[in-house]
């Protein structure tokens, strides 16, 4: 035991001395099934939401979560079936019409139908703190996905910062009304769906898909992704649909290894300053990445360095990527979060600019074959 705690010792400094393994700088290039284009840019806006944050079908309607409100889109008109006095951090549609609701990261609410009075069960389990995504695994039990045990729902860049790995996955069974942990140090757990018996989860600090079973060691189906992953959703072809809320940059990876520097700068600048990554930019001339390395001209290259971006990825049966749709440096539709398929259409939430947004799916498989 103590000869391994000295040989892992030895190989952090060598890696930290000659900059490889986790002290590497470098980020993966858009490549290959990640080529970029701007495929998002041209996707249709179903709504505007003032803070979108997650979404769910039950294959006939689709329901928004924004803010604390619950919103119901139906036929192309939107309406609020209920609010909540904490924001919405997570939908699921359940079998026989239910809908589950997490709640401020803190709870989740099952109800009978999404317009219940009262939600029929509620699991507000002390240990919970950032539940970010819901999905039902293989026998239909309840899978959460909590991000982090020390920064809230929305506090992801100050977890990102503090280089936490305390994100956990969950799951709830819903008959018998019991919390059962699966997985735990996970650098920011954010989306889960079913993999057979197990369960595919996000890992955004490690830029990686995990799969995740019962008794057994989180196991990398997908690694060094050059985004930071997020919620996923099953494709009706087979595979699955995996969002990106924003993309890696050799500056952040930079700063994350200067402790120093990131402890004065969370003490002393205001978060949204931060050199972090963002869910939309070029919003205020204080932000830290601009001048002539993000605009030539007066024109935004669409090639710089990306404080904000937008992807979704589609993935196979295996959890390797087929091909992706983006939202460049010079483009708006930034954020993704969430993605699920409803009539022939992908529907999106961009949650930089607060739209729900649309792209037929016929249009997809013949430009990309799949």
């Amino acid at each position: 035991m103590g000869e391994a705690i000295v040989i892992a010792a030895l190989r952090e400094f060598a890696n930290r001395f000659l900059g490889r393994g986790d002290a590497t700088i470098t980020v993966p290039s858009f490549d290959g099934a990640l080529k970029p284009n701007q495929k998002l840019e041209s996707a249709e806006t179903l709504l505007s939401c003032e803070a979108p944050a997650d979404l769910a079908t039950d294959g006939q309607n689709l329901f928004i979560a924004d803010g604390p409100r619950l919103v119901w889109l139906r036929d192309g008109k939107a309406s609020t079936v209920r609010s909540f006095e904490r924001p919405i951090s997570a939908l699921c549609c359940l079998p026989g019409g239910g809908l589950a609701i997490a709640l401020g990261g803190r709870e989740v609410h099952l109800y009978a139908t999404p317009s219940a009075g009262t939600p029929s069960t509620v699991f507000a389990d002390a240990t919970f703190n950032a539940i970010n995504a819901l999905a039902l695994a293989s026998d239909n039990t309840l899978i959460a996905t909590d991000g982090s045990t020390t920064c809230g729902v929305d506090d992801w860049a100050r977890d990102l910062m503090e280089l936490n790995r305390s994100g956990r996955v969950f799951r709830l069974d819903t008959a018998g009304k019991t919390v059962t942990p699966l997985a735990q140090g996970l650098g920011y757990a954010f989306g889960a769906c079913a993999h057979g018996n197990a369960m595919l989860v996000s890992e955004s600090w490690r830029h990686r898909l995990v799969l995740v079973a019962p008794g057994a060691s989180p196991r990398v189906v997908l690694a060094h992704l050059p985004v930071y992953p997020s919620r996923l959703a099953r494709a009706a072809g087979g595979g699955y649909w995996l969002t990106a809320f924003t993309a890696r940059t050799q500056l952040v990876e930079f700063v994350l290894r200067e402790p120093a520097y990131r402890r004065r700068m969370m003490a002393e600048i205001d978060p949204e300053y931060w050199v972090a990554p963002r869910l939309r930019s070029g919003i205020s001339f204080k932000e830290p990445m601009q001048g002539a390395h993000i605009k030539t001209m007066g024109v935004i290259k669409p090639w710089a360095p990306p404080r904000s971006y937008g992807l979704v990825i589609r993935l196979n049966a295996e959890g390797q990527p087929l091909y992706s749709l983006h939202s460049r440096v010079d483009g708006v539709n930034h954020g993704i979060v969430a993605a699920t398929e409803l009539g022939g259409d992908l529907i999106l939430i961009a949650k930089g600019p607060g739209r729900v947004l649309k792209l037929p799916l016929a249009g997809l498989a013949e430009e990309f074959g799949s």
